[in-house]
């Protein structure tokens, strides 16, 4: 697997969110957020629930249009994109619902995950040629690689159903990265672990930079995850930008904890 350029700090980022507003009806839910993600870069994006987190997910993602403000992806404007177009430049993200097919293998799982690349005419389904051929091949010499890079080799023939709560977190980023994203973004990852098991995967994703991703963005709950892997991090709190740093800043400052834990506990 070719490894990707690297850049952890400078240049331009990969992935800028400029003045982000949602509203639904008289209801504001993200307000002016704007935050970005750099080449090299993991960024966590945090909050209390109803923070507004998913809502911009579903912006940076095509899944909703913002009713203000403007969203880049490699310099390009995208805001008015479609999901499929913006998974087609390599912003690649996966959903708190598990998109892991259980009756399926691990690599029939994560050979599903190549269908951006996969298209092809009718007539080539019915009578494949060497140029199919060659597709399929390397196709499935991609998902083998993959699943070897999530550490899931021993399970590469196990049903899904099979696999414990950890290594089906596993199999779920593996099946985003089937799709060969630039930019992972990566929604509760980390649901349903125990800490040691959100160590262990918080060590993975680390080893992902430069070899199979430029960038994560993650959105989580587990904060011993989101301290131990994040260079940055982005706190919402009630739809608007609370406060931006790096781990140790969000984690010393006062008004994140108050978020967290009310005004008496901070």
């Amino acid at each position: 697997m070719t490894a990707l350029p690297t850049q952890r700090h400078g240049g331009e980022p990969l992935l800028r969110a400029e003045n982000l507003t949602m509203r639904f009806g008289g209801i504001t839910a993200v307000k002016q957020v704007g935050f970005s993600v750099g080449p090299g870069e993991i960024v966590g994006l945090i909050g209390p629930n109803g923070a507004g987190k998913t809502t911009c997910f579903n912006m940076l993602t095509g899944f909703y249009t913002p009713t203000e403000g403007r969203v880049f992806f490699k310099g390009a404007d995208v805001t008015s994109h479609k999901p499929h177009a913006i998974a087609r430049l390599g912003l690649i993200r996966s959903f708190q619902k598990t998109n892991v097919m259980k009756r399926l293998t691990v690599f029939e799982n994560v050979l599903t995950g190549h269908y951006l690349e996969g298209r092809q005419s009718l007539l080539a389904t019915f009578f494949p040629g060497e140029r199919v051929r060659r597709a399929e091949r390397e196709a499935r010499e991609s998902a083998a690689a993959v699943v070897e890079t999530m550490g899931l080799a021993r399970r590469m023939n196990a049903p899904a159903h099979l696999l414990s709560c950890g290594e089906l977190r596993l199999l779920e980023v593996a099946v985003a990265l089937a799709a060969k994203p630039t930019l992972l973004m990566l929604d509760e990852p980390a649901a349903g672990l125990n800490s040691h098991e959100a160590l262990l995967f918080g060590e993975t994703l680390k080893t992902l930079i430069g070899k199979v991703v430029q960038s994560l963005l993650i959105v989580e709950h587990n904060m011993e995850l989101v301290m131990g892997v994040c260079d940055r991090i982005v706190v919402l709190n009630f739809g608007q930008m609370l406060a931006e740093g790096e781990p140790r800043e969000i984690l010393n400052n006062p008004k994140v904890a108050e978020a967290y834990l009310g005004k008496a506990a901070a």
